[in-house]
C-alpha cells in the first residue's frame, strides 16, 4: 500500500499528515491547512491582531467575540469544571488563553475535512497530538512516544486503532514548565515529566493529558476512574506507570 506524506507548519509546530491508501487532491490538503490558519487567527496569543489578543489587552470583550470564540470557551469551562479546576484556561495573571484546548480543536476539525472527503486510512501529527483513522496494510498505525530523558529514543510504541483513535502527549522536556501547576506539598512532591493519554477524541485526550500533568498522581487515578481513557506517565524520577489498556505498551519500553 502506498503511503504519502504532507507536511506544513502551522500554530508554532510541525503538522505532517500520512496517507494509507488513496493520494488526496490539493483542495482535501489546502481545507486542512486553512482549518488550522483560522484557529491561530482566532486565538493565537503571539499575534496582536487575534481575538484572544484584543480580549488581553481589553480592546474586545468576550460576550462581543465571535461564536467560535465563545464556543471554545464554553467547552474549555465545561473541561474546568469536570476536572475540578485542574485543567484551566486562564494564565494565573487572568489572562484567558485557549491554548491548552485549541490545537487539539483544530485536529478535530481537520479530521471532520478529512471524513468528509472520504479519506479512509490516514494520521495527523500535529507537535505530538495524534489523530487517526483506518489502518496500514491491515494492521492498526503504530505511534512512537518520545523518552523525555532521550528526546531522539522512543519510550514505547503504541497501536491505535478504533474507537481509540487520538494520542496526546503532554511534558516538560520540550518546553520547560509551561504547565501551570499548584505549588508543590507534601502529597504533591511527584511531578509528572511526561503524561501520554489515549482517547476515542483528540480533545479528550489532549485535555485530560494535561490535566494528569498539572495535578500528578492523585488526579491521575481520579481521572483514570472517571473517565474511559488510558495513560502512560513518567514522573521526576523516571519512573513509568501505564493503565491497564497500555501495559502491554509499556513492556516495550527500551533500555
Amino acid at each position: 500500500m502506498t503511503v504519502t506524506t504532507h507536511v506544513f507548519n502551522t500554530m508554532g509546530t510541525t503538522a505532517s499528515l500520512r496517507f494509507a491508501g488513496p493520494v488526496p487532491s490539493d483542495e482535501v490538503l489546502l481545507q486542512v491547512e486553512d482549518a488550522f490558519a483560522e484557529f491561530d487567527r482566532r486565538f493565537s496569543l503571539y499575534r496582536a491582531d487575534s481575538e484572544l489578543s484584543r480580549i488581553a489587552t481589553g480592546e474586545l470583550t468576550l460576550a462581543h467575540s465571535s461564536d467560535a470564540v465563545r464556543d471554545c470557551y464554553r467547552e474549555a469551562m465545561m473541561w474546568s469544571h469536570r476536572t475540578a479546576g485542574v485543567f484551566t484556561s486562564h494564565q494565573p495573571d487572568g489572562v484567558l488563553d485557549l491554548s491548552g484546548i485549541v490545537k487539539a480543536a483544530a485536529i478535530a476539525a481537520a479530521g471532520t475535512i478529512l471524513d468528509t472527503f472520504g479519506m479512509p486510512s490516514w494520521v495527523l501529527n500535529v507537535g505530538g497530538d495524534i489523530l487517526t483513522r483506518g489502518s496500514i496494510n491491515g494492521s492498526a498505525w503504530r505511534i512512537g512516544i518520545t523518552d523525555p530523558d532521550a528526546r531522539t529514543s522512543l519510550l514505547c510504541a503504541l497501536e491505535v486503532q478504533n474507537p481509540r483513535q487520538a494520542v496526546a502527549t503532554s511534558g516538560t522536556a520540550e518546553r520547560g514548565e509551561h504547565i501551570w501547576r499548584a505549588p508543590a506539598t507534601s502529597d504533591t512532591l511527584v511531578r509528572y515529566r511526561q503524561v501520554t493519554v489515549v482517547a476515542d477524541d483528540i480533545v479528550t485526550a489532549d485535555v485530560l493529558a494535561t490535566a494528569i500533568l498539572a495535578g500528578g498522581p492523585q488526579w491521575c487515578d481520579d481521572i483514570l476512574d472517571r473517565f474511559d481513557v488510558d495513560a502512560l506517565t513518567v514522573d521526576a524520577h523516571g519512573g513509568i506507570t501505564a493503565s491497564p489498556g497500555l501495559r502491554e505498551a509499556a513492556s516495550l519500553i527500551l533500555g
